[in-house]
């Protein structure tokens, strides 16, 4: 009856994170769409009305409405799949795992709280015609998002349990392991300064160009100052850099200190990612900004986030397992 009762609980958690992950990758996929609104100058495809669009429900349809039209579609769909994650864990509450410290009802409720800021941003956004400062607003709180709801599933071991650290370990090994968990969560907070700059430099006039030519700024090591868009594109860069090397070392950490299997992978995980993304930013401004590099861009980007975020959550609780 106990391995039953065990059993049950496993896969009620299970559940839980499965349904955390699915709600995670459809808003890493509206992300990546709402990046192509952006680049194809789709953001008043519906002019300044919400929810309804050029004031209708059902539109008259030109190239840049059915963008933007399909975007909110794909806006509206992620409450029902949120709702769903979210309804399931509390309707389960009482299961181990589900509430309390570690447990995926606090993530989920955060998400919740984000999702509908985010739904009042992305109202607000439109209104006010796209202004910078509320359309960066608007995609970070969709990464902070996205990162409730890998918490979540990482909670609900959907990853992998943390089952490889030895009960055996020494004082030192524990200390290495705690070492490696504030890496990777300083990794994390770099990575979401690194994509914060990046949604300012996509949004703001002449950023994107600011800076000619990689790694150089137009040829030279620093912009030339006061010249504000290439300055923006250069913290960018700057921020970029300053992650790959702490990525590279909390990775090395994170080997040394003989972490769980999905710790480890997620780390490896995101070190490539961060290569493939400064390979894609080369390409990106030697090519001279083509929309499907900055689509690419954005879409490697949103993953180095994700990678991150399951890094840092993971090692969190390889941590957890160890003290």
């Amino acid at each position: 009856m106990g391995d039953t009762g065990g059993t049950e609980t496993d896969s009620t958690r299970r559940r839980a994170a499965l349904l955390s992950l699915i709600a995670a990758a459809y808003t890493y996929v509206l992300v990546v769409f709402g990046g192509i609104v952006r680049i194809t100058g789709s953001g008043l495809g519906c002019g300044d009305d919400w929810p309804r669009c050029n004031g209708h429900w059902i539109p008259p349809f030109t190239f840049e409405t059915i963008i933007e039209y399909t975007h909110r579609l794909l806006a509206a769909g992620i409450g029902l799949v949120v709702l769903g994650a979210v309804g399931y864990a509390f309707a389960r509450r009482n299961a181990p795992g589900m509430a309390g410290r570690g447990g995926l009802l606090r993530p989920l409720g955060l998400a919740t709280l984000l999702f509908v800021a985010q739904a009042l941003l992305g109202a607000v956004t439109v209104r006010l015609e796209l202004p910078t400062q509320v359309t960066v607003a608007h995609f970070v709180t969709a990464m902070l998002f996205i990162a409730t709801l890998i918490v979540a599933a990482v909670r609900g071991g959907i990853f992998g349990e943390s089952r490889g650290v030895s009960p055996d370990l020494t004082a030192a090994d524990t200390d290495r392991l705690r070492k490696v968990a504030t890496w990777s969560l300083t990794a994390a907070i770099i990575g979401l300064i690194v994509v914060a700059f990046g949604a300012i430099t996509a949004n703001t006039p002449g950023a994107p160009a600011g800076c000619m030519g990689f790694p150089l700024c137009s040829g030279a090591l620093l912009p030339t100052a006061g010249a504000v868009p290439a300055e923006i594109q250069w913290a960018h860069r700057v921020a970029a850099f300053t992650l790959l090397f702490v990525v590279i070392a909390a990775a090395a950490a994170t080997r040394r200190a003989g972490a769980a299997a999905p710790v480890r992978r997620a780390a490896r995980i995101s070190v490539g990612l961060v290569l493939a993304q400064l390979v894609v930013a080369a390409m990106l401004i030697e090519l001279v900004l083509p929309p499907f590099l900055q689509a690419l861009h954005l879409a490697v980007g949103a993953a180095v986030w994700f990678s991150l975020v399951a890094w840092a959550a993971q090692a969190g609780r390889d941590r957890a397992a160890a003290a």
